[in-house]
Protein backbone atom coordinates (compact mmCIF):
# COMPACT_ATOMS: atom_id res chain seq x y z
CA UNK A 1 0.00 0.00 0.00
CA UNK A 2 1.38 3.40 -0.99
CA UNK A 3 1.78 5.92 1.78
CA UNK A 4 0.55 9.41 0.91
CA UNK A 5 2.06 12.35 2.75
CA UNK A 6 -0.11 15.42 2.77
CA UNK A 7 1.69 18.67 2.18
CA UNK A 8 1.14 20.99 5.16
CA UNK A 9 -0.81 24.18 4.44
CA UNK A 10 1.07 27.39 3.67
CA UNK A 11 0.39 28.96 7.06
CA UNK A 12 1.85 25.92 8.82
CA UNK A 13 5.06 26.31 6.84
CA UNK A 14 5.32 30.05 7.49
CA UNK A 15 4.60 30.07 11.24
CA UNK A 16 7.96 28.48 12.27
CA UNK A 17 9.77 31.39 10.65
CA UNK A 18 8.17 33.73 13.18
CA UNK A 19 8.59 31.53 16.24
CA UNK A 20 11.03 32.84 18.80
CA UNK A 21 10.63 36.50 17.83
CA UNK A 22 10.79 38.75 20.88
CA UNK A 23 7.21 40.07 21.10
CA UNK A 24 7.86 43.10 23.37
CA UNK A 25 10.68 44.22 21.07
CA UNK A 26 8.48 43.87 17.98
CA UNK A 27 5.65 45.84 19.62
CA UNK A 28 7.82 48.79 20.68
CA UNK A 29 9.50 48.96 17.26
CA UNK A 30 6.09 49.01 15.55
CA UNK A 31 5.04 51.85 17.87
CA UNK A 32 8.14 53.86 16.98
CA UNK A 33 7.67 53.13 13.28
CA UNK A 34 4.05 54.34 13.48
CA UNK A 35 5.17 57.55 15.20
CA UNK A 36 7.77 57.98 12.46
CA UNK A 37 5.23 57.61 9.68
CA UNK A 38 2.83 60.10 11.31
CA UNK A 39 5.57 62.67 11.84
CA UNK A 40 6.99 62.20 8.35
CA UNK A 41 3.55 62.67 6.79
CA UNK A 42 3.23 66.03 8.55
CA UNK A 43 6.80 67.34 8.35
CA UNK A 44 7.34 66.08 4.79
CA UNK A 45 4.12 67.52 3.39
CA UNK A 46 5.97 69.53 0.73
CA UNK A 47 8.87 67.16 0.13
CA UNK A 48 7.33 65.26 -2.77
CA UNK A 49 7.59 61.52 -2.26
CA UNK A 50 9.47 61.68 1.05
CA UNK A 51 6.62 60.06 3.04
CA UNK A 52 6.31 57.21 0.54
CA UNK A 53 10.09 56.78 0.44
CA UNK A 54 10.19 56.69 4.25
CA UNK A 55 7.58 53.92 4.24
CA UNK A 56 9.57 52.02 1.62
CA UNK A 57 12.76 52.33 3.69
CA UNK A 58 10.90 50.95 6.70
CA UNK A 59 9.67 47.96 4.72
CA UNK A 60 13.24 47.26 3.55
CA UNK A 61 14.49 47.54 7.15
CA UNK A 62 11.82 45.16 8.44
CA UNK A 63 12.56 42.69 5.63
CA UNK A 64 16.26 42.75 6.60
CA UNK A 65 15.32 42.34 10.26
CA UNK A 66 13.26 39.25 9.39
CA UNK A 67 16.01 37.70 7.26
CA UNK A 68 18.85 38.37 9.72
CA UNK A 69 16.71 37.02 12.58
CA UNK A 70 16.83 33.61 10.87
CA UNK A 71 20.66 33.58 11.03
CA UNK A 72 22.05 31.89 14.18
CA UNK A 73 24.54 33.95 16.24
CA UNK A 74 27.28 31.45 15.30
CA UNK A 75 26.87 32.43 11.66
CA UNK A 76 26.93 36.10 12.60
CA UNK A 77 30.22 35.52 14.40
CA UNK A 78 31.64 33.92 11.25
CA UNK A 79 31.09 37.10 9.19
CA UNK A 80 32.52 39.46 11.84
CA UNK A 81 36.11 39.62 10.58
CA UNK A 82 35.29 39.70 6.82
CA UNK A 83 32.75 42.48 7.39
CA UNK A 84 35.25 44.49 9.44
CA UNK A 85 37.98 44.09 6.80
CA UNK A 86 35.52 45.07 4.07
CA UNK A 87 34.43 48.16 6.02
CA UNK A 88 38.01 49.34 6.63
CA UNK A 89 38.94 48.66 2.98
CA UNK A 90 36.00 50.78 1.82
CA UNK A 91 37.06 53.57 4.18
CA UNK A 92 40.51 53.48 2.57
CA UNK A 93 38.82 53.66 -0.84
CA UNK A 94 36.81 56.69 0.33
CA UNK A 95 40.04 58.41 1.41
CA UNK A 96 41.64 57.72 -1.99
CA UNK A 97 38.82 58.42 -4.44
CA UNK A 98 35.66 59.17 -2.48
CA UNK A 99 32.85 61.54 -3.45
CA UNK A 100 33.03 64.97 -1.80
CA UNK A 101 29.88 66.86 -0.84
CA UNK A 102 29.76 70.09 1.20
CA UNK A 103 33.43 69.79 2.10
CA UNK A 104 33.20 66.20 3.40
CA UNK A 105 34.45 63.07 1.65
CA UNK A 106 32.20 60.35 3.05
CA UNK A 107 30.74 58.58 0.03
CA UNK A 108 31.86 56.07 -2.55
CA UNK A 109 30.41 55.70 -6.03
CA UNK A 110 30.11 52.01 -6.94
CA UNK A 111 27.37 52.50 -9.48
CA UNK A 112 25.27 53.38 -6.46
CA UNK A 113 26.52 55.98 -4.00
CA UNK A 114 27.13 54.39 -0.58
CA UNK A 115 28.46 55.64 2.76
CA UNK A 116 30.91 52.93 3.95
CA UNK A 117 31.15 54.32 7.48
CA UNK A 118 27.62 52.99 8.10
CA UNK A 119 28.97 49.44 7.75
CA UNK A 120 31.24 50.01 10.74
CA UNK A 121 28.26 50.68 13.04
CA UNK A 122 27.53 46.97 12.69
CA UNK A 123 31.02 45.62 11.93
CA UNK A 124 32.68 47.10 15.05
CA UNK A 125 30.34 45.45 17.61
CA UNK A 126 30.56 42.18 15.66
CA UNK A 127 34.36 42.04 15.45
CA UNK A 128 34.93 43.15 19.05
CA UNK A 129 32.37 40.64 20.35
CA UNK A 130 34.15 37.99 18.22
CA UNK A 131 37.54 38.99 19.64
CA UNK A 132 36.48 38.81 23.29
CA UNK A 133 34.62 35.52 22.67
CA UNK A 134 37.92 34.08 21.41
CA UNK A 135 39.69 35.34 24.54
CA UNK A 136 37.03 34.04 26.94
CA UNK A 137 38.51 32.91 30.25
CA UNK A 138 42.00 34.28 29.54
CA UNK A 139 41.51 38.03 29.20
CA UNK A 140 44.60 40.16 29.79
CA UNK A 141 45.20 43.92 29.56
CA UNK A 142 46.82 43.31 26.16
CA UNK A 143 43.52 41.91 24.85
CA UNK A 144 41.74 45.15 25.73
CA UNK A 145 44.53 47.07 24.01
CA UNK A 146 44.02 45.03 20.83
CA UNK A 147 40.29 45.70 21.05
CA UNK A 148 41.00 49.41 21.41
CA UNK A 149 43.20 49.35 18.31
CA UNK A 150 40.51 47.54 16.31
CA UNK A 151 38.16 50.34 17.30
CA UNK A 152 40.56 53.27 16.95
CA UNK A 153 41.52 52.58 13.30
CA UNK A 154 38.06 53.02 11.71
CA UNK A 155 37.07 55.80 14.14
CA UNK A 156 40.16 57.81 13.16
CA UNK A 157 39.42 57.26 9.45
CA UNK A 158 35.81 58.37 9.86
CA UNK A 159 36.90 61.46 11.80
CA UNK A 160 39.26 62.26 8.92
CA UNK A 161 36.39 62.40 6.39
CA UNK A 162 35.17 64.35 8.53
CA UNK A 163 32.04 62.80 10.05
CA UNK A 164 31.89 63.46 13.78
CA UNK A 165 28.35 62.09 14.23
CA UNK A 166 29.08 58.66 12.75
CA UNK A 167 32.45 58.52 14.50
CA UNK A 168 30.74 59.08 17.86
CA UNK A 169 28.19 56.33 17.18
CA UNK A 170 30.89 53.84 16.12
CA UNK A 171 33.02 54.82 19.12
CA UNK A 172 30.16 54.40 21.61
CA UNK A 173 29.25 50.99 20.17
CA UNK A 174 32.87 49.79 20.37
CA UNK A 175 33.52 51.16 23.86
CA UNK A 176 30.36 49.49 25.15
CA UNK A 177 31.64 46.09 23.96
CA UNK A 178 35.04 46.67 25.59
CA UNK A 179 33.39 47.78 28.84
CA UNK A 180 30.90 44.89 28.93
CA UNK A 181 33.78 42.49 28.24
CA UNK A 182 35.15 43.29 31.69
CA UNK A 183 37.18 46.48 31.48
CA UNK A 184 37.76 47.57 35.06
CA UNK A 185 36.61 50.89 36.42
CA UNK A 186 40.11 51.81 37.54
CA UNK A 187 41.14 51.90 33.88
CA UNK A 188 38.15 54.05 32.90
CA UNK A 189 37.92 56.63 35.69
CA UNK A 190 41.48 58.13 35.54
CA UNK A 191 41.31 59.11 31.83
CA UNK A 192 37.82 60.56 32.38
CA UNK A 193 39.01 62.61 35.34
CA UNK A 194 42.06 63.77 33.37
CA UNK A 195 39.79 64.95 30.54
CA UNK A 196 37.59 66.89 32.97
CA UNK A 197 40.70 68.45 34.55
CA UNK A 198 42.02 69.56 31.16
CA UNK A 199 38.67 71.16 30.30
CA UNK A 200 38.63 73.02 33.64
CA UNK A 201 42.20 74.25 33.05
CA UNK A 202 41.25 75.48 29.58
CA UNK A 203 38.25 77.37 30.90
CA UNK A 204 40.34 78.87 33.71
CA UNK A 205 43.19 80.15 31.55
CA UNK A 206 41.11 80.94 28.47
CA UNK A 207 37.65 81.97 29.74
CA UNK A 208 36.44 83.06 26.30
CA UNK A 209 37.19 79.97 24.26
CA UNK A 210 34.96 81.21 21.46
CA UNK A 211 36.52 84.63 21.04
CA UNK A 212 37.66 85.66 17.56
CA UNK A 213 41.11 84.35 16.81
CA UNK A 214 41.01 81.48 19.33
CA UNK A 215 41.60 78.14 17.59
CA UNK A 216 41.30 74.67 19.10
CA UNK A 217 44.05 72.55 17.60
CA UNK A 218 42.23 69.23 18.20
CA UNK A 219 39.09 70.21 16.26
CA UNK A 220 38.35 71.52 12.80
CA UNK A 221 36.96 75.03 12.47
CA UNK A 222 33.40 73.88 11.76
CA UNK A 223 33.46 71.54 14.79
CA UNK A 224 34.67 74.38 17.01
CA UNK A 225 31.91 76.60 15.62
CA UNK A 226 29.26 74.00 16.45
CA UNK A 227 30.37 73.83 20.08
CA UNK A 228 30.54 77.62 20.35
CA UNK A 229 27.09 77.88 18.76
CA UNK A 230 25.78 75.43 21.36
CA UNK A 231 27.17 77.59 24.16
CA UNK A 232 25.57 80.75 22.74
CA UNK A 233 23.30 80.26 19.70
CA UNK A 234 22.21 83.92 19.85
CA UNK A 235 25.68 84.96 18.75
CA UNK A 236 24.67 84.16 15.14
CA UNK A 237 20.85 83.76 15.28
CA UNK A 238 20.34 83.88 11.50
CA UNK A 239 23.36 81.76 10.64
CA UNK A 240 24.97 78.95 12.59
CA UNK A 241 22.64 79.33 15.58
CA UNK A 242 19.45 79.23 13.50
CA UNK A 243 18.99 75.44 13.74
CA UNK A 244 19.24 75.30 17.53
CA UNK A 245 17.09 78.39 18.13
CA UNK A 246 14.27 77.25 15.85
CA UNK A 247 14.40 73.73 17.28
CA UNK A 248 14.02 75.02 20.85
CA UNK A 249 11.20 77.38 19.79
CA UNK A 250 9.32 74.48 18.19
CA UNK A 251 9.78 72.24 21.23
CA UNK A 252 8.66 74.98 23.62
CA UNK A 253 5.69 76.08 21.52
CA UNK A 254 4.23 72.57 21.63
CA UNK A 255 3.44 73.00 25.31
CA UNK A 256 2.05 70.06 27.27
CA UNK A 257 -0.48 68.73 24.76
CA UNK A 258 1.02 69.93 21.46
CA UNK A 259 -0.62 71.91 18.67
CA UNK A 260 -2.08 68.81 17.04
CA UNK A 261 -1.31 66.65 14.03
CA UNK A 262 -0.55 68.75 10.92
CA UNK A 263 -0.94 71.94 13.00
CA UNK A 264 2.71 72.77 13.71
CA UNK A 265 3.36 76.34 12.61
CA UNK A 266 7.15 76.20 12.94
CA UNK A 267 7.08 73.04 10.84
CA UNK A 268 4.61 74.06 8.16
CA UNK A 269 5.94 77.60 7.79
CA UNK A 270 9.36 75.99 7.20
CA UNK A 271 11.21 77.60 10.10
CA UNK A 272 12.70 74.26 11.18
CA UNK A 273 15.69 73.35 8.99
CA UNK A 274 16.12 69.65 8.14
CA UNK A 275 12.69 68.99 9.63
CA UNK A 276 12.40 65.53 8.03
CA UNK A 277 15.90 64.36 8.97
CA UNK A 278 18.09 65.53 11.86
CA UNK A 279 15.56 67.97 13.37
CA UNK A 280 12.40 65.90 13.04
CA UNK A 281 12.16 65.65 16.84
CA UNK A 282 11.40 69.39 16.90
CA UNK A 283 8.52 68.85 14.47
CA UNK A 284 7.23 65.95 16.56
CA UNK A 285 7.47 67.99 19.77
CA UNK A 286 5.57 70.93 18.32
CA UNK A 287 2.61 68.81 17.24
CA UNK A 288 2.46 66.28 20.08
CA UNK A 289 3.83 68.32 22.99
CA UNK A 290 5.39 67.21 26.25
CA UNK A 291 3.03 64.25 26.58
CA UNK A 292 4.03 62.95 23.14
CA UNK A 293 7.70 63.45 23.98
CA UNK A 294 7.37 61.46 27.19
CA UNK A 295 5.68 58.61 25.34
CA UNK A 296 8.31 58.68 22.58
CA UNK A 297 11.25 58.76 24.99
CA UNK A 298 9.58 56.06 27.08
CA UNK A 299 9.38 53.87 23.97
CA UNK A 300 13.09 54.40 23.26
CA UNK A 301 13.92 53.64 26.90
CA UNK A 302 11.89 50.42 26.74
CA UNK A 303 13.67 49.46 23.51
CA UNK A 304 17.09 49.92 25.12
CA UNK A 305 16.11 48.08 28.31
CA UNK A 306 14.63 45.22 26.33
CA UNK A 307 17.83 44.92 24.30
CA UNK A 308 19.86 44.86 27.54
CA UNK A 309 17.54 42.16 28.91
CA UNK A 310 18.20 40.08 25.79
CA UNK A 311 21.93 40.64 26.40
CA UNK A 312 21.69 39.44 30.01
CA UNK A 313 19.87 36.26 28.94
CA UNK A 314 22.16 35.54 25.97
CA UNK A 315 23.76 32.06 26.04
CA UNK A 316 27.30 32.99 24.88
CA UNK A 317 29.84 35.76 25.45
CA UNK A 318 29.60 36.78 21.80
CA UNK A 319 25.81 37.10 21.91
CA UNK A 320 25.88 38.95 25.22
CA UNK A 321 28.46 41.50 24.11
CA UNK A 322 26.81 42.01 20.71
CA UNK A 323 23.33 42.55 22.18
CA UNK A 324 24.72 44.97 24.78
CA UNK A 325 26.48 46.97 22.06
CA UNK A 326 23.33 47.08 19.92
CA UNK A 327 21.40 48.40 22.90
CA UNK A 328 23.94 51.20 23.27
CA UNK A 329 23.67 51.99 19.53
CA UNK A 330 19.94 52.64 19.91
CA UNK A 331 20.61 54.68 23.06
CA UNK A 332 23.32 56.75 21.38
CA UNK A 333 21.17 57.48 18.33
CA UNK A 334 18.23 58.69 20.42
CA UNK A 335 20.26 60.52 23.09
CA UNK A 336 22.47 62.44 20.66
CA UNK A 337 19.60 63.41 18.33
CA UNK A 338 17.25 64.60 21.07
CA UNK A 339 20.15 66.33 22.83
CA UNK A 340 21.28 68.30 19.77
CA UNK A 341 17.71 69.33 18.82
CA UNK A 342 17.04 70.41 22.42
CA UNK A 343 20.20 72.52 22.56
CA UNK A 344 22.16 70.47 25.10
CA UNK A 345 24.56 68.83 22.60
CA UNK A 346 26.34 70.15 19.48
CA UNK A 347 24.66 69.54 16.11
CA UNK A 348 26.45 66.50 14.66
CA UNK A 349 23.97 65.07 12.15
CA UNK A 350 22.61 61.95 13.87
CA UNK A 351 19.12 60.70 12.86
CA UNK A 352 16.36 59.76 15.30
CA UNK A 353 15.78 55.98 14.97
CA UNK A 354 12.68 55.04 12.94
CA UNK A 355 11.54 58.69 12.90
CA UNK A 356 14.08 60.53 10.74
CA UNK A 357 14.20 60.13 6.96
CA UNK A 358 17.23 58.23 5.65
CA UNK A 359 17.64 54.94 3.82
CA UNK A 360 21.16 54.00 4.98
CA UNK A 361 20.43 54.61 8.66
CA UNK A 362 17.17 52.67 8.40
CA UNK A 363 19.00 49.68 6.88
CA UNK A 364 21.53 49.80 9.73
CA UNK A 365 18.71 49.81 12.29
CA UNK A 366 17.02 46.89 10.54
CA UNK A 367 20.23 44.86 10.67
CA UNK A 368 20.68 45.69 14.36
CA UNK A 369 17.12 44.61 15.17
CA UNK A 370 17.58 41.40 13.19
CA UNK A 371 20.67 40.50 15.20
CA UNK A 372 18.83 41.19 18.46
CA UNK A 373 15.99 38.93 17.30
CA UNK A 374 18.51 36.24 16.37
CA UNK A 375 20.07 36.36 19.84
CA UNK A 376 16.64 36.26 21.50
CA UNK A 377 15.67 33.22 19.40
CA UNK A 378 18.92 31.42 20.23
CA UNK A 379 18.25 31.95 23.95
CA UNK A 380 14.83 30.31 23.61
CA UNK A 381 16.31 27.36 21.66
CA UNK A 382 18.95 26.79 24.37
CA UNK A 383 16.32 26.91 27.12
CA UNK A 384 14.09 24.43 25.29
Amino acid sequence: MAVVFEKPPLWARIVPWFKGFDTPLVVVVLMLASAGLLTMYSSGFDHGTRFADHGRNMLIAFALMFLVAQVPPQRLMAVAVPLYVLGVALLVAVALFGVTKKGATRWLNLGVTIQPSEILKIAIPLVLAWWFQKREGQLRPLDFLVGGLLLALPVAMIMKQPDLGTALLVLSAGLSVIFFAGLRWRLVVPPALLFVLLVLLLVTFEPDLCADGVRWVVLRDYQQQRICTLLDPTKDPLGKGFHIIQGMIAIGSGGVWGKGFMQGTQTHLEFIPERTTDFIFAAFSEEFGLLGNLLLLGAFLFLVLRALTIALDAPTVFSRLLAGALAMIFFSYAFVNVGMVSGILPVVGVPLPFISYGGTAMVTLGLALGMLMSIAKSKRLVQS
